[in-house]
């Protein structure tokens, strides 16, 4: 019983700590958002020109679709952290001083991002009933019709969605900038690997096991099928799940989900799963000891201190603030005027954004400089410059963010100028890496004078960077810039969607004028963002 109630401390106080941040209300914000939308129709189901009635089995079904599909992208962003915050509070060294498992530990440690999620999951379902009741079509609320997908289709989701979190977090490779990443393109195989067939495919697909259905689109699919085999013998197998595409024209009665055996054993196959992440992850847990920690950087940097070391150095430090606080009268600096030393304000900016790469990492940049200057123009600015314009993320993820991440903000606010010279010389460090990685092909373009494209790829080097300085800034981490840059870049770029295609990869999709638009935007909230930092009305 000591050991349930010590789990429900540590969930409780994990999920209020989480509940307190900005970033939880801006997902809540999100969540609200994407209910409002599913009730106004910009998302729907379609099955060939057809959509469910919407009474609570419709309603729940699209609800838990919308939850499992979107949410659960944006919910690893939010929960992902919570390790690494105990070990920069210094909480985890006294969790380490304790009686505690490392498997207990990350079971708890999943079981709090699962509670973080489980409440956008209850925000989805009020919404649900106030979606069924304000559409009008079916008054009539079934409970468990209106709420049974949510729980057995969204839950489960949102729980391997917090163990993965867990997991990632004690993995040394996906810790970092690299972890959300590589979750995004992990995310986009699960939704493939559970999708429902193309047209026709049906009778093949209800034959398939249904324990890859990630999102639960494939359990939906399969039981609307039935019903619509009945209603139309025609029926081509047409399942699309669509945001602001083609609304359908007719209706049908749809009594909901009928939950097999086989189905429910599917959907609980991912908490399952989910439990097994959690111990996983306890293989790789470090329990914070500063032996490993200290070693790890000594690996990286062997003047570094050891851990014992470190906090000697520490101590020392404070004791001199502590001295020269003591000593009274503090004498103040002279104004020193004179040459500004901009550019070596920007070559500091640049090594620091450098620091730490090793070879390869500069051997793969120079390869997709030469690759964008060697290929064919069509595939320089279709193909390579998308390789070209991924490589620096994790580069351009530290701009804005690296004050909060190793506390120097103090130090850096407190400095002479930094709003007019600092802020700037960080921009133009990230310009500088964005046009160092992909200059081969602004050369194919000057060399082919083909204006059009020199702006389309101008005004991506300059997007590309303001929209990293300005989350980092908001945000004080780089992860969100990891998450929506890969995204829009898979979205946009990769498949040439005008007004989205911040790198100009097509001609028809070529729309600087708003990206460098959107570029003033972004700098311009950091400017205010760093007033505010540094106090000013």
């Amino acid at each position: 019983m000591n050991a349930i109630r010590v789990l429900g401390q540590m969930v409780k106080a994990d999920f209020k700590e989480r509940a307190r941040r900005t970033s939880f209300l801006v997902t809540l914000a999100f969540t609200v958002y994407v209910g409002y939308e599913t009730f106004a129709g910009g998302i729907v189901i379609n099955l060939d020109k057809y959509r469910g009635v919407y009474n609570s089995a419709w309603v729940g079904a699209l609800m838990a679709a919308v939850t499992s599909c979107f949410l659960s992208l944006v919910g690893f962003y939010i929960v992902k952290g919570s390790i690494e915050r105990d070990e920069q509070t210094r909480v985890g060294r006294i969790l380490a001083a304790t009686p505690m498992t490392k498997a207990f530990y990350t079971v708890a440690k999943a079981l709090g991002n699962f509670a973080v999620l489980s409440s956008m999951v209850a925000v989805m379902a009020v919404a649900a009933v106030l979606m069924q009741l304000l559409r009008g079509e079916d008054r009539v609320v079934h409970l468990w019709a209106l709420l049974g997908p949510l729980v057995l289709i969204a839950l489960p989701v949102m729980a391997f969605v917090a163990a993965l979190a867990v997991l990632f977090e004690t993995l040394p490779v996906l810790r970092g900038g690299v972890g959300n990443v590589v979750w995004f393109f992990a995310w986009m195989a699960l939704l493939v690997a559970g999708a429902p067939p193309a047209a026709g495919n049906g009778p093949h697909y209800a034959a398939r096991v249904e324990f890859a259905d990630f999102t639960g689109l494939g359990t939906i699919f399969s039981s609307t099928r039935e019903t619509m085999l009945k209603i139309n013998p025609k029926f081509t197998d047409s399942f699309s799940f669509n945001i602001g595409g083609m609304r359908p024209t007719e209706k049908f009665v749809w009594n909901g989900i009928d939950w097999t055996a086989a189905r429910i054993a599917g959907r609980l196959e991912w908490a399952v799963i989910a439990l097994l992440g959690a111990l996983l992850a306890a293989v790789f847990f470090h329990r914070f000891d500063p032996a490993r920690a200290g070693l790890a950087r000594r690996r990286k940097n062997p003047e570094a201190p050891a851990a014992g070391e470190q906090g000697v150095v520490q101590e020392v430090a404070g004791f001199g603030g502590a001295a020269a606080a003591w000593s009274g009268m503090l004498t103040p600096l002279a104004r020193i005027g004179g040459r500004t030393r901009f550019g070596h304000l920007v070559v500091a900016e640049l090594r620091l954004m450098l620091q730490g790469q090793k070879w390869w990492w500069y051997a793969g940049a120079a390869g997709l400089f030469i690759g964008c200057l060697s290929s064919p123009l069509v595939a320089g600015r279709g193909g390579v410059i998308l390789a070209a314009w991924i490589w620096p993320l994790l580069l351009w993820s530290q701009m804005g963010s690296r004050e909060a991440r190793w506390g120097t903000g103090a130090l850096l606010y407190s400095s002479p100028r930094t709003l007019g010279r600092q802020l700037p010389a960080a921009w133009v460090a990230g310009v500088l890496v964005t046009m160092a990685t992909g200059g081969g092909l602004a050369i194919r373009l000057l060399l082919a004078r083909d204006a059009a494209g020199l702006e389309g790829w101008a005004a991506g080097a300059v997007f590309i960077p303001s929209l990293a300085l300005a989350l980092g800034s908001w945000t004080g981490t780089g992860k969100w810039f990891e998450a929506i840059y890969t995204a829009w870049w898979y979205i946009g770029p990769l498949h040439h969607i005008r007004n989205a295609d911040f790198m100009g990869t097509m001609a028809a999709s070529n729309t600087p004028v708003l990206f460098v638009a959107l570029a003033a935007l972004l700098m311009a909230s950091c400017w205010v963002r760093r007033r505010t930092q540094l106090g000013y009305a």
